[in-house]
């Protein structure tokens, strides 16, 4: 299957794409490289520069595969803005950029393109939980404009779904964290961004020398040690969870030959079902750097939750997912080994 990825020059976008070459798909990146990096992206994959709010150009894109007897079957949507803190200083950006653009796909997709669908939701759309693991029934509270973002998308889908019959799957993210181990073999894959604002990327830096002490935001929050808790999740994993899901779109599109809206819950969870604080995080890279890593504790950002951890156990069940690394430590490992060969003299 030929599939449009959004994004798909960034960390995840990038992975997925990678598995989705091995797995016999025909993945086109179409990224801005505002975020983007072209040296992440898998030998032999098609790349298109451009912005997911231009309506028009991705309705040629569409229209110019099939003309070539080479359609698109499906769009893989991780093209966004990620900073939950940057989103309660910028709320107007994030719903410009993750709502309607993502709307201005919608629309080429409806008009020109496949109709189904796998978007990069978060677990920001829970905000504070009342309930944790988090199960995908929970109440959506958002404490931040970017899981907002996010969750106006969600709606959106879910009424193209009842009146258009686009068929989707919405996956909920945890913290996306380590490097990619295999794929081609010959591009290692892991966090970078610039500025980086991701917390084990940020304390890799310290390892390396790039940075002096890991920032802590917040040490008062009602947890054990007082810093936040998250749940952490291998991007290999991720991807793995992307390819399941989009196969399962294909096997209900093939039930029902397309003729009826698909009224399932193909909303998911992804995440280890166990959370660590930014404390436990920090010393996890202690142990798989050795490296000391002093730490800078600073006020609390706006919009973090105090504690989000995953039920994923609806994608264990429904989509067959089994994450290969539970295990924060070797997470870090990967992520250890990616930082070393990215920043090596």
């Amino acid at each position: 299957m030929r599939v449009l990825v959004t994004g798909g020059a960034g960390y995840i976008g990038s992975t997925v794409s990678a598995l989705l070459t091995t797995r016999g798909h025909q993945p086109v990146a179409y990224d801005n490289l505002s975020h983007g990096r072209l040296d992440l992206l898998p030998p032999g994959v098609e790349f298109v520069r451009g912005e997911v709010e231009d309506r028009a150009a991705l309705e040629r894109l569409f229209v110019t595969a099939k003309n070539q007897g080479n359609p698109f079957g499906a769009v893989l949507h991780f093209a966004a803005l990620i900073e939950a803190g940057e989103s309660m200083k910028r709320p107007e950006t994030f719903f410009r950029n993750n709502t309607a653009s993502t709307l201005a796909l919608l629309e080429a997709m409806l008009a020109q393109g496949p109709r189904l669908l796998v978007f990069s939701s978060t677990a920001a759309v829970y905000g504070e939980p009342e309930v944790t693991p988090i199960p995908e029934d929970a109440r959506l509270e958002p404490t931040n404009a970017y899981g907002e973002s996010k969750l106006l998308v969600e709606h959106m889908l879910s009424w193209l779904n009842r009146i258009h019959g686009l068929r989707y799957a919405a996956l909920r993210y945890f913290n996306v964290a380590g490097a990619a181990e295999e794929g081609d073999g010959s591009i290692p894959r892991g966090e970078a961004h610039e500025p980086e604002s991701h917390l084990i990327p940020r304390i890799l830096d310290v390892a390396v020398g790039r940075s002096p002490a890991a920032r802590i935001y917040g040490d008062d929050y009602p947890t054990p040690d007082g810093t936040c808790i998250r749940d952490y999740i291998h991007v290999s994993d991720l991807a793995e969870a992307h390819l399941l899901a989009l196969e399962a779109l294909e096997q209900q599109s093939a039930i029902s030959h397309g003729s009826e809206s698909y009224d399932g819950n193909m909303i998911y969870n992804l995440g280890n079902n166990e959370g660590f604080s930014v404390r436990q995080v920090i010393d996890s890279a202690r142990r798989v750097t050795g490296h000391p890593i002093p730490v800078e504790v600073y006020p609390r950002r706006s919009g973090d939750s105090a504690v989000l951890v995953a039920s994923s156990e609806k994608a264990r069940r429904e989509l067959g997912w089994m994450p290969r690394y539970s295990n924060l430590d070797e997470i870090m490992r990967t992520a250890w080994v990616w930082h070393q060969k990215r920043y090596a003299k």
